[in-house]
């Protein structure tokens, strides 16, 4: 992939922090920002272009919506156009989300503060479910019809659920397993002669290549280090070892901010995780609540920077050869197992995080989150928003935690 002809480096930090400030809504949102801007309003990219770009992106681990803002920049001022276009993205929701965890994770927050993310906590849950069943067709489709590789599916996604529920920090070796697994199946397929290529079975889904072997066989060692390189390691596993888009940082940071170094209690790790819905930008920002949480603003500054450096250098060092990245067989047999495993992570989620509810009000709200979610496809920041309202109403009357 080459270069669309030099533009300005202030165009692009003045468009692309624009995008950071409005970016409400997600990936699709994002998506759609980008296509706006660099296909039909400045015509920078024709729409193959744009969408050569989103395929290449969502075969990496991370943070798809911030790679394609980085592609995008970095395709039309190189280096220097990726790092300004990538933190103009991130850093306007990055500000926001410090400010916010300050407020609500501070020592002694005001009592309608608690309120609101009482409320907005309890609609995460169903935002988890939401978020799983988005991921079903596109993974069950790159499956296949195939009832040998329907069965696979299934069994992948419930280890995910059931690692989600389970196995705590060892989720990554799950994914990485089941990924691992379908990729020795189908080669042996091809060997064969019963699969010819990636496309034989249906492309799609989220997800992204298989790192090393060496990096699982490092993850007990790095998972023991405390104080800020722990931090560190959390953010690493969100912003290169996670496969499924956004919202499977969940079930891969809950079990170490909550319970294995105790950096903040359930309730206020689906604080967090409602934070990271509303603010613009990537819901990776999560993990800046996490780092805040864990060490104040420098841990917080930490766990963003290392959960989003792997998607600078991911597209510094590789995006001229995203194309050869997606015609490798072996990176779609990766997908295709490593996907419904995520799709089961993120499901499973939803079960400790509706279990860290803590007043009989917030079922209440779970289940008008779910009714109005998951029919309808409905985008998640309203409904967080307005359970926030209705949480700082139930502390007003009286409710706890008021």
């Amino acid at each position: 992939m080459e270069h669309s002809p030099a533009v300005r480096l202030r165009t692009i930090a003045l468009e692309w922090v624009r995008i950071g400030l409005i970016g409400f809504g997600g990936p699709p949102a994002h998506i759609l920002l980008l296509r706006r801007l660099c296909v039909e309003r400045r015509r920078w990219m024709s729409e193959a272009e744009f969408e050569d770009g989103i395929a290449a992106t969502n075969l990496l681990p991370g943070p798809a919506s911030t790679q394609l803002a980085i592609f995008t920049a970095w395709r039309l001022r190189g280096a220097a156009g990726a790092l300004v276009g990538g933190i103009g993205f991130i850093a306007p929701g990055l500000v926001l989300i410090l400010a916010l965890s300050a407020l609500f994770l501070g020592g002694d927050p005001p009592v309608w503060v608690l309120g609101a993310a009482a409320g907005a906590g309890a609609v995460v849950p169903a935002v988890a479910v939401q978020a799983a069943a988005a991921l079903v067709p596109g993974s069950l489709g790159r499956a296949g019809k195939a009832r040998a590789g329907r069965v696979r599916w299934g069994a992948y996604a419930v280890a995910g659920a059931s690692a989600a529920l389970l196995a705590g920090p060892w989720l990554v070796l799950v994914l990485l397993a089941a990924g691992l697994t379908e990729s020795a199946v189908r080669a042996r397929g091809r060997e064969r002669g019963r699969w010819r290529g990636p496309g034989d079975d249906g492309p799609g889904g989220r997800a992204g290549a298989p790192p090393r072997s060496a990096v699982a066989a490092v993850l007990p060692v790095a998972g023991a280090v405390g104080g800020l390189g722990a931090v560190a390691w959390v953010a690493f596993k969100v912003g290169a070892l996670s496969y499924g888009g956004g919202f499977v940082i969940i079930p891969l940071m809950r079990y170490d901010a909550v319970h294995r170094f105790h950096w903040m209690t359930d309730g206020q790790f689906l604080d967090a995780v409602a934070l990271g819905q509303v603010t613009p930008g990537p819901v990776v920002h999560t993990v800046a609540a996490v780092g805040y949480a864990a060490a104040g603003l420098g841990g917080g500054l930490l766990a963003a920077a290392v959960a989003f450096g792997p998607s600078f250098l991911f597209v510094l060092l590789g995006g001229r050869h995203f194309d050869r990245l997606r015609a490798d067989a072996r990176v779609q047999d990766f997908l295709t197992g490593a996907g419904p495993a995520v799709t089961g992570a993120i499901a499973g989620s939803a079960v400790p995080l509706a279990g860290a509810l803590q007043y009989g009000w917030q079922w209440g709200v779970l289940a008008a989150a779910l009714a109005r979610l998951l029919p309808a496809r409905r985008g998640a920041v309203a409904a967080l928003v307005a359970a926030g309202g209705l949480g700082v109403l139930a502390t007003l009357a009286g409710l706890p935690p008021g």
